[in-house]
């Protein structure tokens, strides 16, 4: 399944792998040599939760993006950050349930082992997957926006072994690569790929009419070389899909797009779930919102706006008030970043997601998703859709209360933005899950703790 090779590539797997097993063995290793572990037992339970929690914290520093972690220091710093964290996480629980404390010098001794096998693992892992034997060789056969954009994915990321050997060109007459890059024309097709020892052959073609070298491409697929669309490669490599050149074909023919009855009845489930645990914990959180909103300024807490759902119905939408009473006259404006209508109040709980909570209201009531593409208003949506291609496809599904592009992509207020945001969004719906949505409702925890993202 697509999403999950994104978030567990096969590089990113053996890191973690790895990494867990490097924490355990640290802990059992700690263990006896201070003579505990036959005595008494340091065991699976405690080695398990010692090893998750570390884990977790590591997740959360976003240590298992190898691209973006990815300088000595940075990572040393990051380990530091999360075994800090974690050991922090550990003694705390170990103070509230005594019997899952493993013993203060099996404690920091497998602290200090952790912090010297986790970067030594990374460094050796870096230097190992440098070997370009060990890359795959791709080449892009066109040299359009959507070739360029997918080789800069290509040079910057980690978590994918892709090495770009260069462009085929297709006689665009926009083309804007550098010339060293290209290394033939459509009509070398065949040679470049024995010559280069090409892997992976990527066809980034906007019209494909008369140009398309299906003879080649099939020689070359039947040699075992991999044959595949810019738009699936580009998608695999950033979690979003190159909606720049997209076809409507590639939409009706590719996997995914098609969750079923039972993962749209589960979903329900969860989120009526979410929805009854949210509003019951998130109560005395809500009324001293509801209260500092009410002091600082006059008006109602409460604010109401119509905005789009799933296929299109108007639904009204409830959040905390966060802006001026009179933030808007008139036509609809876009909400920013630093937006001076922002009252004191409107910032803390804009940057904490507090004004959100009242959504958990629409989720009950089944206006809105937990997860899924964030609701925009009617206006907006209107000149949206007539600038955007495939806008209106992101309302196939109920709108979340949180959302793939909110943890992934900044606060936006354009078209461009929001552009941006519908490669993501489309992204979800077409590998909608339940299991996708628990990791999005995770990195939306990373999102509110780092004060990132959409707001």
């Amino acid at each position: 399944m697509q999403v999950f090779n994104r978030y567990v590539s096969m590089r990113g797997m053996t890191v973690f792998g790895f990494e867990a097993v490097l924490i355990a063995g640290s802990i059992v290793i700690a263990a006896i040599a201070h003579g505990s572990l036959p005595d008494s037992g340091t065991t699976s339970e405690k080695i398990l939760l010692a090893t998750l929690l570390y884990v977790v914290c590591f997740y959360y520093n976003d240590l298992y993006d190898l691209t973006l972690v990815d300088s000595p220091s940075e990572l040393l710093v990051r380990v530091l950050q999360s075994t800090g964290a974690g050991a922090i996480a550990l003694a705390v629980i170990s103070l509230v349930m005594p019997s899952l404390m493993i013993g203060q010098g099996v404690f920091l001794s497998s602290l200090g082992l952790t912090l010297v096998a986790v970067p030594a693992w990374r460094w050796t892992f870096k230097g190992l997957t440098r070997d370009p034997h060990l890359d795959e060789r791709v080449l892009i056969v066109g040299t359009g926006a959507s070739a360029r954009a997918l080789a800069r994915q290509l040079g910057t990321q980690r978590n994918f072994a892709y090495r770009l050997i260069g462009f085929v060109d297709d006689g665009a007459t926009d083309a804007r690569v550098r010339q060293h890059e290209i290394i033939g024309t459509i009509a070398d097709l065949g040679r470049i790929t024995t010559e280069r020892h090409v892997d992976r052959i990527v066809v980034s073609l906007a019209d494909r009419r008369g140009r398309l070298p299906i003879d080649q491409l099939l020689r070359a697929k039947l040699s075992g070389v991999r044959v595949e669309d810019a738009t699936t490669t580009y998608e695999r490599l950033t979690g979003k899909i190159l909606i720049d050149d997209l076809r409507p074909s590639w939409l009706i023919f590719s996997d995914g797009f098609q969750a079923s009855r039972a993962t749209r009845a589960i979903k329900r489930m969860l989120d009526l779930a979410f929805a009854v645990v949210g509003l019951t914990f998130a109560a005395p959180l809500m009324a001293l919102t509801a209260l500092a909103v009410a002091l600082e300024s006059r008006g109602p807490v409460l604010y109401w706006q119509e905005r789009v759902g799933e296929h299109g119905r108007i639904f009204t939408l409830c959040k905390f008030r966060s802006m001026r009473m009179d933030a808007e006259r008139g036509t609809p404006v876009w909400a920013k970043d630093h937006d001076d209508r922002v009252t004191r109040v409107g910032h803390v709980i804009r940057l904490t997601r507090l004004d959100e909570l009242p959504q958990l209201w629409n989720v009950l009531r089944g206006d809105m998703s937990f997860v899924g593409p964030r609701p925009e208003r009617p206006f907006f949506v209107e000149q949206l859709a007539a600038a955007i291609p495939f806008y209106m496809e992101r309302h196939v599904v109920r709108p979340g209360l949180t959302g793939w592009a909110q943890v992934k992509y900044r606060y936006g207020s354009s078209v461009e933005d929001s552009m941006e945001k519908l490669r993501y969004d489309l992204y979800y719906i077409k590998h909608m899950s339940v299991f996708f949505d628990l990791t999005i409702v995770l990195d939306t925890v990373k999102v509110i703790m780092l004060g990132t993202g959409a707001r």
